[in-house]
This record gives structure tokens, sequence and C-alpha cells, in this order.
């Protein structure tokens, strides 16, 4: 009797008290997922992100990368807006990944233009992937304002492009463009557009926050009543709900990761985000920040088993690649996110990792860093220059003579937290394990220019002293301290062939006391990298090129010193 009466009510009321009462059950065969797959739009919706361009070979080389890590799915492009997504799609086909699919990205067809002739949606069998990505309209505004069709029309477009997709073979995912606005503006239009995607057979049903504004509750509720009634539904049909859910989110409101989990937490198995977050306007959902949330917090595979370690070389790759850099405030994969500089912090680390790490550094393939400075502790000292000298602990002398060393340095403008480099040459020196490998006997730097707007000519040489021999070389440069690297190098590449692997990959320049004006120190740090690792210098004087001098010289050190080290260890 109490059952009749449940389904009398749900007839009398309708979707609204269903949701209701839905909540009052518990969902865990819902939320119980063991598995969430990941969709990576990096190639398509990154690429809309302000300052990325990707040539073809560069999302060929991501979209391998992609695979390596193991997601599910990578979003490749656009095969109708432009002639280089489908050269992509041409020659992705020789791609032999094994982990991910690649997906063509497209929208319904157009308004009176059946399926099977709309250019754009035939595209996409064009692109010859397994899957394709479909968006339509979910919020009714857009309908009748932007598209400017009928709601009726907007769902037979829908209906009709998943359709003919799947006659031929293809797995659709339907993107429910601007679902989170339309289910708040008109929830059973929302809801129809999604029983339209299902009924014509779309394997996955995404809904989207286009507009980046939602917060992660408002996402998890929408979530949980959206799968509250196509469930209801499809079981009053006798069957299960036999799409995907997932979500698309945007960051505007800075809370795209949070959604994301939340959403995951509500009952989605399917979720998308561009790799490093960056897209339209603030950008997507980022997966290097998802990825070790639901692995590590929520305990459900969503990668290639074994590949999490893989996520903070990937994301550096994927970097590299878009010329992008990382953040290095970004969770998990930033240079900072396992790094400490208070003195109570880095001896509470280094007694119980967990008092200051919420995960172990090494499970996302990062590393921990103590930040050398004035407020640092000689246990974080210790730590930084075990590197050097295994033996060494907080009570060596030697320790003493860095923190005192440090924090003479630091009171004159220098800065170490942000130049392991330099910080590892100066502790040598103190520990007594530095040898000069080279010194520079003179150098100068010319820069010209004219009134009459003639481009300014920077030219440099440098005279080195290498055993005894001496080399001198000269070179022209964008700029004088480009030209001072490019004469550092061309005088040692003779003794030090290694340093042409050596590129500057960040300069920046710091007034310390502006009161100064002009006369004032400046703090150069440069960054370093030979394509494997990365290093930061510093240097500090009244003259901009001796402190980039300075930091020159300590960046090119650095590299000569750690590929001996490298050797010797190997050769144990």
């Amino acid at each position: 009797m109490e059952v009749q009466v449940f389904f009398a009510a749900i007839v009398q009321n309708g979707f609204r008290l269903l949701v209701a009462i839905a909540h009052l059950f518990p969902m865990d065969t819902i939320k119980e997922i063991k598995c969430v797959e990941i969709l990576d739009t990096t190639l398509r919706d990154g690429a809309q992100g302000e300052g990325i361009s990707f040539s073809v070979q560069d999302k060929l080389a991501i979209a391998r990368t992609l695979d390596e890590l193991g997601v599910r799915w990578i979003e490749a492009g656009n095969p109708g807006s432009n002639p280089k997504d489908m050269e992509f799609f041409r020659l992705a086909s020789k791609l032999r990944l094994e982990h991910a699919e690649l997906a063509a990205f497209g929208s319904t067809r157009k308004k009176g233009v059946p399926a099977a002739e709309d250019a754009q949606v035939r595209s996409l069998l064009a692109a010859n992937t397994n899957a394709a990505v479909i968006f339509g309209k979910s919020w009714d505004v857009h309908v009748t304002e932007v598209l400017r069709v009928s709601l009726d029309e907007n769902l037979a477009m829908i209906g009709e492009t998943i359709e003919f997709l799947k006659k031929n073979n293809r797995t659709v995912i339907f993107d429910a463009e601007h679902f989170f606005d339309g289910y708040a503006a008109n929830p059973h239009y929302a809801l129809s557009t999604l029983r339209t995607a299902l009924v014509s057979g779309a394997d996955r049903l995404v809904l989207c926050d286009t507009n980046g504004g939602a917060f992660p509750d408002s996402i998890a509720r929408v979530v949980e009543e959206t799968l509250a009634a196509l469930g209801e539904e499809t079981r009053e049909a006798g069957n299960s709900l036999r799409a995907k859910l997932g979500v698309h989110l945007h960051n505007d409101g800075g809370m795209a990761t949070a959604s994301t989990l939340m959403a995951i937490k509500a009952g989605c198995s399917h979720i998308q985000g561009t790799l490093l977050g960056f897209g339209e306007r603030c950008g997507n959902a980022a997966l290097a920040e998802i990825i070790p949330g639901i692995e590590l917090k929520l305990k459900r595979r969503c990668i290639a088993e074994g590949k999490l370690e893989m996520l903070f070389s990937t994301a550096r790759k994927v970097a590299e690649i878009s010329n992008v850099a990382v953040p290095d405030s970004m969770p998990y994969i930033g240079a900072s996110a396992f790094s400490h500089k208070a003195g109570m912090h880095a001896d509470g680390i280094l007694k119980v990792s967990r008092s200051f790490e919420h995960i172990e550094p090494h499970t996302v393939g990062n590393s921990r860093r103590f930040l050398m400075s004035e407020v640092g502790g000689r246990s974080a000292i210790a730590e930084r220059v075990k590197k050097i000298d295994p033996g060494v602990t907080k009570d060596h002398p030697a320790i003493a003579a860095v923190a005192a060393k440090l924090k003479a340095l630091e009171a004159e403008g220098w800065q170490f937290e942000g130049a392991d480099g330099s910080f590892e040459i100066m502790a040598r020196q103190e520990l007594g394990k530095y040898q000069p490998l080279f010194s520079i006997e003179d150098y100068r730097v010319v820069s010209e220019h004219s009134a009459r707007g003639v481009a300014a000519y920077c030219h440099a040489w440098a005279k080195v002293l290498v055993d005894g021999q001496q080399e001198i070389a000269a070179a022209e440069g964008d700029g004088p301290v480009n030209a001072l690297d490019g004469a550092l190098r061309g005088a040692l590449k003779r003794f030090y062939p290694q340093l042409s692997q050596v590129r500057l990959t960040d300069y920046k320049v710091r007034v310390i006391d502006g009161k100064d004006a002009t006369a004032a120190k400046v703090r150069v740090l440069i960054e370093s990298t030979d394509g494997v690792l990365t290093w930061t210098t510093v240097g500090v004087s009244t003259d901009i090129i001796d402190a980039s001098h300075m930091a020159l010289v300590d960046a090119i050190e650095y590299k000569i010193i750690s590929d001996i080290e490298r050797r010797f260890k190997a050769y144990l």
C-alpha cells in the first residue's frame, strides 16, 4: 500500500517531488563508482586559451604525452573549424596509442539541415576517430536568443545528430552546454536535452558549467538531482542508466577543481578538463589537480595503473610544448607544492612528513624542497646540504657558517629561496667542497642605440681560463644579457661541450631599494634548463650587467658540477 501511495504521489506532483524524496534514500549504488574516466581537452578547449597556439606537431606530441599518462579520452580538436585540426586527425590516425582514444569535437547539426548533409557533422566522420563529442544547447535562453530556433527544433538537432553518428558506429559524448545555468532557469527543458541525447543513443552525458560561476555545492546538488531524474526514468522502462554522467567545468569562479571533485562524490564517472587548467577565459578544470584528488583522496582509479608518479614530468612536458610555465603554487605539481621555508615547518617535516604535507611528494613525481632564507632553521639547511655531504647534521660547524652567510647576504639584498643553484655553490664554498672550474679573466658588453629608430646592437666578448688554458669568444645577442650569455658559453664550450644543451628559460630583475632610484641595487634571478634539470641562480649589484654576470656564472657552474656528480654516481 505504501509503495502505491509513493508512486501515486510521484505521478500527481511530478519531478520536483521525486527529487525531494530521492534525497531521503541512500544513493550508494550510484556513488560507489570504482573508476572515473578522464577526458583531456587540452588540444581543443585548451587551445582556446589566450596565448596558446599549437602546431600540428605540437598536438601530436601532446597526444602521445597524455596517452603515456594513461587518460581515457583525448579531445583533439574540431575538424570542421580549421584545416590544421583536420590535418592533425589525418596524421593522428597513425599514432599507436596504448591507453587513450581520440575524440573529434563538433556541434549539433544546423537549423533546417539534415545531419547527414551538415558539413560540420560530416567532418566528424572524416576525422576517422572512434568517438565524437557533440555539444548542444541546454539553456532555453541560448536556444531562443543565441541559436534563434524553437525549443523543439533544438531537441531535434541534438537527437538527429547523435542518431546519425551512432549509425556510423561512433561512441558519442554529449556535452550539454550551459547545463547548470539552464537547469537553474528551466530544469524541465535542461533535462529534456539529456533525455533526448539518451534516447538517441549517447554514451556519455556531460553537464557543462560553461560560464564557470557555479558553486561546488550547487554542482553536487544538480548532479544528484539529474541522476535521480534520469535513473528513475530508465528504471521504469526496465533498464539501468545507459550512459555515464560527467561534468565539464570552467574556472571563472576559481572553483573548478573543488566542483569537479564534488561532482564525482555526487555520482559522476566521467570528468573533462585540461591538464594544466588553461583554456577559454579563466580556463578549465585543471586535471593535474583533480587526478591526484581522485586517486589519492577518493581512492578511485582514473588513469592507467602506476602512472600517477608521471604527473609532475608530464605536466612539464605539456607546459614546454605549450610554451607556458607551470605555476609554482599549483597544487601537487608546482615547484612550491612541497616547499618549506619556516624553520618550524622544516623541523616538523623532517620528524613526521605528514605534519605539514597532505601527501608524499613522490606519489605525483614531485619532490620536497627546503627554501633557504633567514627565517629557515638549521634543520632545513642541513637537509639541503646533505645533497653535497650526506654526513652533515644540523650541529655541524659548517651549518652554522652557512646560516650566518645566508643571513648576511640576505641583509644585502640577496635571496636564495628561489635560487637553489646559487645556494648550493655558496654551501659548497662554506663546506670546503668547492673548486673553481674556470675563471673569467675579463668580459665586456656593448650596447649601441640610434636616435633614428634603428634597432639596438648588442655584443659581448669574454676571456676565460680553464686549467691554465685561455679562450676568448664573442657573441651578438638580443640585448646585453643574451650577448653576454652567448660569449661566456662560447668561450667555455671547448672545455665543457655540454653547455650547448643549456638555455635560459626565465630572467627576472627586482629593484631592492627604490629610494636610491637608478643607483639602487638590483637582484637578478635566472632560470636555466638543459632539458632534464631546471635550476635558478641569483646575482646582486648596483650594475644590472654585473648582477646578470654573477647569476650566469653560477648557472654555468651548477650545470658542470651536476654533470660531474651524475657521472661519478653512475660510475659507482
